[in-house]
This record gives structure tokens, C-alpha cells and sequence, in this order.
């Protein structure tokens, strides 16, 4: 076959934890609970017009003849990972990159620039998210550019300039229209889940109204803290799947501090919030930070 170059979108698509399922379980039921996750993957290849390339033990490589078919299909094999019954309980996880652009095609393979750029930011992404470039985001209509958040630039060997990395957030109601049907997935009308974040005089709600607001010194931050430490950007605060989500994209990394008295330090990943605590943007705590953010959160049920 003649060596041709086309424009697709290159997709990885890896199955989290397997080391230590097989670890857990053993060779023969680790074995059949990552194949049946490498298969609910690539269940959703073909529906949007992709091909498989290759599976490579735990990860799989597909193409897209478009950056949208390739948004749509990382969604879809989310959600079917997401909702589907686990083998003895092992509930599995995978982690998506992609990238869109010029691929060398020859072999039933593609190479390439495009190609190895969309499998270093599948290895930087974390389980259960989708991440993909700004080529992705550039070749998107709109009402998909508004599903993205641009989380980090990342520097790659091989490329001389810093990547701009998008994360995709495939929210609970965006995927309402795919999962109908599905009851274990739709959640209670009556449960509320609602943060407070409170800095000084500043103070503001995540909640079903306001899912995500971004932390930083920036001006153009829903929370600004002036602090020489925080990023312009330094996390992004979201309600994700009933779950608050915590991502740093900072320089000095982000410390949280519970209730209880447990300190986590995060740098370029995210965490889930419980309860009440305190966040500091780039300071450790033993440093006596002045600019604390606190947040607490409410789970209440609402009678109808």
C-alpha cells in the first residue's frame, strides 16, 4: 500500500490500573476484565465513522476522519466504560488523548508528528478524563468548543513550543441524551449538592447553576486571590458526576487541608473535595498562608 498523508484525528484510549488488578485478581480474571473494557472501547470506534489501528496490551489507537467524530467517540466510550457492569465488582476506568492533524498513512498504520503528540497527552491525562490539543479544539464547531477547558501547556520532546492542552468535560446532563434508560445512572431530582467558597470578602457557589469556576491572581478569575505564590490560573473548581473536583494547572501546585486535619499537596492533578476545609494557592500550610480559601459543602435532600 502507497504511502499517503491524510488529516484524522489520532485517539488513545487506556485502560487504568490494570498492573494492579492482575496484581489483585490474578493472570486469568484481570485478563477478562481488561479485554472486556479493550472492548466496550472499541465498541464505539465504527459508530462514528473510526477505524482501529491497533491495541497495544492495555491501550488501543484508533483514527477519526474528523476532530468532532473523534470528541463524540472518547464520550461515548466513557460513558459505555462508565456504565457498565463490572465483573466482580471491579468497576474499570480508562483515560483518552487525541490529537488532530496531518498523519502519515501506509500499512493500515499512521506516524507522525500528530500521532505522537496525541500519545504523550493521553499519558498525562488521568483516569476517567479526556484530554486532547488545541488542534482538536481549533477544528471543533462551537457548541463542542463550549465543552472544553483549556487546563495546562505542556512542553513535549520533540515539539519546540508549549502545547495548549483542553480538557473535554462530558457533563452528567450533556450525556443524558446517550444514557436514557440507564437508571443506575440518573440521580435523585431531590439530592442538592452545593459548595461555598469564601476568600475575605469574596464568596461564590458551585452548584447545577455554576459548575465550574476557576481560582487564580488573575483579574478574569470567578475567585481572585492576590498572593505572589498563585498562578493567573491556578485551579479549576467543578461539579463533575456529583462530585466537587479540584484541578490544579498551577506553577507551585495546590495544598488542601480537611477537616480532619489531613493536608494533600496536588500539582497538575485533580482530587475530589469532601466536607469543609482550606485551600492555599502555592504556600504549604506550615508556612502560615494569609490567603486561605475555605470551602464547605452541602448535601441536603429536598422533600418534594
Amino acid at each position: 500500500m502507497p504511502q499517503t498523508i491524510k488529516k484524522l484525528a489520532v485517539l488513545f484510549a487506556d485502560v487504568c490500573g490494570s498492573t494492579a488488578l492482575y496484581d489483585k485478581l490474578g493472570d486469568d480474571l484481570a485478563r477478562k476484565i481488561v479485554s472486556r473494557c479493550i472492548n466496550t472501547m472499541t465498541s464505539q470506534i465504527a459508530p462514528h465513522q473510526g477505524t482501529l489501528i491497533k491495541t497495544i496490551g492495555d491501550e488501543i489507537m484508533c483514527v477519526f476522519p474528523s476532530a468532532e467524530a473523534a470528541f463524540q467517540a472518547a464520550c461515548a466510550m466513557q460513558s459505555a466504560v462508565e456504565t457498565d457492569t463490572p465483573i466482580d465488582g471491579s468497576a474499570m476506568h480508562i483515560r483518552i488523548g487525541f490529537n488532530y492533524g496531518e498523519v502519515i498513512s501506509e500499512f493500515n498504520d499512521v506516524f507522525g508528528n500528530t500521532v505522537n503528540i496525541a500519545a504523550r497527552v493521553a499519558s498525562i491525562t488521568r483516569a476517567g478524563q479526556i484530554m486532547a490539543t488545541k488542534a482538536v479544539f481549533d477544528a471543533l464547531p462551537s457548541n463542542l468548543q463550549r465543552q472544553m477547558r483549556q487546563i495546562l501547556r505542556a512542553e513535549f520532546k520533540g515539539t519546540q513550543d508549549q502545547l495548549e492542552i483542553y480538557q473535554i468535560v462530558f457533563e452528567e446532563d450533556a450525556l443524558l441524551s446517550t444514557r436514557v434508560g440507564m437508571p443506575a445512572f440518573r440521580k435523585t431530582p431531590g439530592n442538592v449538592d452545593e459548595m461555598t467558597l469564601r476568600h475575605h470578602d469574596q464568596s461564590l457557589k458551585v452548584n447545577k447553576e455554576r459548575r465550574s469556576v476557576i481560582l487564580g491572581r488573575d483579574d478574569i478569575c470567578d475567585l481572585i486571590v492576590q498572593s505572589d505564590l498563585a498562578s493567573r490560573q491556578h485551579i479549576r473548581i467543578e461539579l463533575r458526576f456529583g462530585k466537587f473536583v479540584i484541578a490544579d494547572q498551577s506553577t507551585n501546585g495546590t495544598y488542601i487541608r480537611f477537616s480532619d486535619g489531613n493536608v494533600l499537596h496536588i500539582t497538575r492533578e485533580e482530587t475530589i473535595l469532601r466536607g469543609k476545609g482550606s485551600i492555599s494557592l502555592g504556600q504549604a500550610f506550615d508556612e502560615h498562608p494569609t490567603e486561605l480559601v475555605e470551602f464547605s459543602i452541602i448535601s441536603a435532600h429536598v422533600q418534594h
